[in-house]
């Protein structure tokens, strides 16, 4: 009983300083947040403690839903209450903007950041500001890094070109390959011809091989937003930091809508939000 009362005081200091929720419909949901290895329901601070104690995060999105923005964004300073942050990766930027982004970091204090700040990074229409802006805006006054992780536009064609040899028993797997073969049909509605399979395949893994080298060279404890794919274990990111030597790897976030399938394999802990309206992406591409 003496050592339960001592870890619950523990545990009630370590979460001490957490800031407020955001004000978001999951709260109501007991079994908001799951660890996916045992099944047991956690709490928000519960969820901040574990994730404080991993030296590298990954939290995988869906990239237009609010809610999973607003979670990142508490997650990341809730989780600077329990440790100093190292680094804050995005896949949402590209190598060619950390110049803007380093700029911007060495002048803050003298100019402030400036109000086109999507402007002044260059920053990419297909990542809807509205939602990122918060963000980046947080983590460029904090003393750590933002770091870019995904990779230029110019690589992906040379890429798509002509496919460098991808090293690494795990990523080279029938079972990463053809799950992720069948991910890249379903996002293009099958519209893609199946001579483009392989180049897209290419981009996609080199892109999660780039996201696990800058995490690896990242200074810790490092943290990762990015695609729902890229993030998980069996076929995204992690897979790469195995085949790179990263022993410890990374714990994995998923952000998920409530009644989406996640299970232990792709990921540690799940963090349910609400469901969105369903909107037909393919009758949009069809158009």
């Amino acid at each position: 009983m003496r050592v339960l009362l001592i870890l619950s005081v523990l545990l009630l200091g370590a979460c001490q300083g957490v800031p407020v929720m955001p004000e978001l419909p999951v709260q109501a949901d007991s079994e908001a947040i799951l660890d996916l290895r045992s099944g047991k329901a956690l709490t928000p601070e519960e969820l901040v403690v574990r994730l404080s104690r991993a030296s590298r995060v990954i939290v995988g999105e869906q990239h237009d839903h609010p809610e999973h923005h607003a979670l990142q964004l508490w997650l990341l300073q809730a989780m600077a209450t329990q440790r100093a942050q190292g680094s804050l990766l995005l896949e949402m930027l590209t190598p060619d903007q950390q110049p803007r982004v380093d700029s911007l970091r060495q002048h803050r204090a003298t100019q402030g950041l400036p109000d086109d700040l999507p402007g002044a990074l260059a920053w990419s229409p297909g990542w809807d500001w509205a939602l990122y802006g918060p963000i980046v805006r947080y983590a460029l006054l904090q003393p750590y890094p933002l770091l870019a992780a995904n990779l230029d536009s110019s690589e992906v064609r040379t890429i798509y070109r002509q496919a460098p040899t991808l090293s690494g028993e795990r990523s080279n797997a029938a079972s990463v390959r053809n799950e992720l073969l069948q991910q890249v049909r379903d996002s293009h509605c099958g519209l893609l011809p199946e001579s483009q399979m392989p180049a897209m395949l290419a981009v996609q893994q080199q892109r999660d091989r780039r996201m696990a080298e800058r995490l690896l060279a990242a200074p810790t404890p490092a943290l990762l937003f990015a695609g729902a794919f890229h993030a998980r274990k069996d076929v995204g990111v992690p897979v790469h930091l195995q085949d790179l030597g990263a022993s410890n790897g990374a714990v994995v976030l998923m952000l998920a809508q409530k009644g989406a399938q996640v299970s232990a394999q792709s990921a540690d802990y799940v963090w349910y939000s609400a469901r969105l309206p369903e909107k037909d992406y393919c009758a949009e591409m069809r158009q």
